[in-house]
C-alpha cells in the first residue's frame, strides 16, 4: 500500500521539480549510457592493428571483434524493450548498465581474441538492454510538447558518440594503450547504477506479459540476417553459408509476423505498422544507417590509406561532420517541437545526400584536405537533422504503453541498416577497386559514395510520406500507463 502511496506521489510531481524522474537528471544518466554505448559500436576499429600485434589472430578474429558486438546489439534490441515494459523499464535500464559495464571491464582484461570477442559480445547485450529504453524514459520525463528539445539532445549525444568512435579508439590506443578504451568505461558506468536507480522514475508497458514465442523467433531471425550481412562480403554473397543465413533468418521473421498477428499479447503489435509516420521514419532510419556507416568505414580508410594521416589525425579530420551533430542536433530538436520533424528530416537527408555526392565528384588520391571540408560539414549538418527529431517521431506515432517497443524496432533497424551499408559499400568497393594502389582505392571509393548518396536520397523520399504535423498534439494521458490514440503525425 505504502509503495502505491509513494508510486502515485512520483506521478503527480511535475518533469523537473528535481526528484525521480525529472528531465534534467534523465538526460544527464541516460546521455551518458547511450555515449558509452553508441561509442563502442566503432571504437575498436581504429586499435584492430595494435589488438592483432597484442592478442594475435587472424585476420576473421579481427573482424569479430567488432562483429561481436554488432550481432547481439541489433539481435536482442526487441528483448530489451519488451523486458523494460515487463519488469520496469528503470530496473532493466539499471541492469543493462551493469552488465555493460561488467563487460567492458572483461573486454579490457582480455588475454587473447577469443576473450575479447566473447567480453565484446556481452557489451552488446548490455547495450541492446539499455539503448531501447532510453527514449522511453526520457519520454516518461518529458512533457510531449517539449519532446523535440530533449530527443535532440539525445539525438546530438548518440550520433556524435557513433562519429567520433573511430576517433576515440585511434587517439587512446596511440597515447596510451587499447585497454583503457575499455577501461574508460568502467567509472562511468559504476557512477551511474546508483544515479539511475535513485534518479529515475519507473514506468512500464503493454500488459505486463512477455512473449516468449515472439520473441525468440525475432531475435534468431534477427542474428540469421545480420550474420549474413556482416559475413557476406568475406565469404561470398553467393556462399552456402550466407544463403542459409539469410533464407533461415527470412524464415524466422515471416513466423515472427505471423505469430504476432494470431497471438493476444504480441510483443510488436502489427497494427503500428499501419500508421504511416511509424513506417517511413523506420525505414529512413534503417535507410540512413546504411549510407552513413558505410560511407564513414570507407572515408575514414581514404583519409589514411589514401592522404596518410595517422587514426588520430584521421579522427580529427572527419570533425567538421561528426562534430556538426552537438551543434546542429539540438537546434533540430528544437525547431522540430515547432514545425515538425518531417520536413527538418527530409532536409537533412537530402543535405547528407548532397555532401555525400560533393565527395564522390571530389574524390581522387592527391584531393586537398580544405576542399573536402564545406562537403563535411553538409554531411554532418544534415546526419545531426535526422538525429534529433527521429526519436520525438517514432514516440508521437504510438501509444505511451507502447514506446518501448517502437523503441526497440526503430534501434534494432538503425543496427541492421548499419550493417548493412558496412556489408554493401564495401562490396562495391571491392568490386570497382582494392587497396593496391591510392588510384586503386579511390576507384573502388567513388562508386561506393555514390550507393550511399541513392540510400540518402530514398530516405529523404520516405520521410516525405510521414503525414504533415497535425494542429494540436495528442494530449498526454493522466496516467503513465494509459491507453491513448494512435498519433497520425510526429
Amino acid at each position: 500500500m505504502a509503495h502505491d502511496v509513494a508510486r502515485d506521489e512520483e506521478r503527480k510531481r511535475p518533469p523537473g521539480a528535481g526528484g525521480r524522474g525529472s528531465v534534467g537528471w534523465t538526460l544527464l544518466i541516460v546521455g551518458a549510457a547511450t555515449f558509452m554505448a553508441a561509442l563502442d559500436n566503432l571504437v575498436v576499429t581504429t586499435a584492430l592493428p595494435v589488438l592483432r600485434d597484442d592478442l594475435g589472430g587472424k585476420l576473421s578474429d579481427l573482424e569479430w571483434i567488432v562483429n561481436g558486438y554488432t550481432l547481439p546489439f541489433a539481435c536482442l534490441l526487441l528483448l530489451g524493450a519488451a523486458l523494460g515494459d515487463r519488469f520496469g523499464r528503470r530496473r532493466v535500464f539499471g541492469i543493462g548498465v551493469a552488465l555493460f559495464t561488467a563487460a567492458s571491464a572483461g573486454a579490457a582484461l582480455a588475454g587473447s581474441t577469443g576473450e575479447l570477442i566473447a567480453a565484446r559480445a556481452l557489451q552488446g547485450a548490455g547495450a541492446a538492454i539499455l539503448m531501447p529504453l532510453s527514449l522511453t524514459l526520457i519520454s516518461a520525463a518529458v512533457p510531449r510538447e517539449r519532446r523535440g528539445a530533449a530527443f535532440g539532445i539525445w539525438g546530438a549525444v548518440n550520433g556524435l558518440a557513433v562519429a567520433a568512435g573511430p576517433l576515440v579508439g585511434g587517439a587512446i590506443t596511440e597515447h596510451l594503450t587499447w585497454q583503457w578504451i575499455f577501461w574508460l568505461n568502467v567509472p562511468i558506468g559504476l557512477a551511474l547504477i546508483p544515479l539511475a536507480h535513485h534518479r529515475l522514475a519507473e514506468s512500464r508497458g503493454g500488459d505486463g506479459r512477455l512473449d516468449l514465442v515472439g520473441t525468440a523467433l525475432v531475435s534468431g531471425g534477427l542474428f540469421g540476417v545480420v550474420l549474413s550481412l556482416v559475413r557476406g562480403h568475406e565469404h561470398g554473397w553467393t556462399s552456402g553459408p550466407v544463403l542459409a543465413g539469410f533464407v533461415l533468418g527470412g524464415l524466422l521473421l515471416i513466423a515472427f509476423v505471423r505469430w504476432e498477428l494470431r497471438t493476444a499479447t504480441p510483443m510488436l503489435p502489427m497494427r503500428l505498422f499501419r500508421s504511416r509516420a511509424f513506417s517511413a521514419v523506420n525505414g529512413a532510419s534503417l535507410l540512413m544507417f546504411a549510407g552513413m556507416f558505410g560511407s564513414i568505414f570507407l572515408l575514414t580508410q581514404f583519409l589514411q590509406l589514401v592522404q596518410g594521416y595517422s587514426p588520430t589525425e584521421a579522427g580529427l579530420r572527419m570533425l567538421p561532420w561528426t562534430g556538426m551533430t552537438l551543434l546542429v542536433a539540438p537546434l533540430a530538436g528544437a525547431l522540430t517541437d515547432r514545425i515538425g520533424g518531417r520536413t527538418v528530416v527530409a532536409t537533412g537527408m537530402t543535405l547528407m545526400a548532397v555532401g555525400l555526392g560533393w565527395l564522390a565528384v571530389l574524390a581522387e588520391p592527391g584531393v586537398s584536405y580544405a576542399s573536402q571540408i564545406p562537403a563535411f560539414v553538409l554531411s554532418g549538418t544534415g546526419m545531426a537533422m535526422f538525429f534529433a527529431p527521429t526519436g520525438a517521431m517514432v514516440m508521437s506515432s504510438v501509444r505511451p504503453q507502447e514506446e518501448g517497443i517502437a523503441s526497440g524496432v526503430n534501434n534494432a533497424l538503425r543496427e541492421v541498416g548499419g550493417a548493412l551499408g558496412v556489408a554493401v559499400l564495401a562490396s562495391v568497393f571491392a568490386s570497382r577497386g582494392g587497396y593496391e594502389t591510392h588510384q586503386v582505392f579511390t576507384d573502388g571509393l567513388v562508386p561506393a559514395l555514390w550507393v550511399g548518396t541513392v540510400l540518402l536520397l530514398a530516405a529523404a523520399v520516405l520521410m516525405l510520406l510521414v503525414p504533415r504535423r497535425s494542429a494540436k498534439p495528442p494530449a498526454t494521458p493522466a496516467e503513465p500507463d494509459a491507453p491513448a490514440p494512435v498519433a497520425a503525425a510526429a
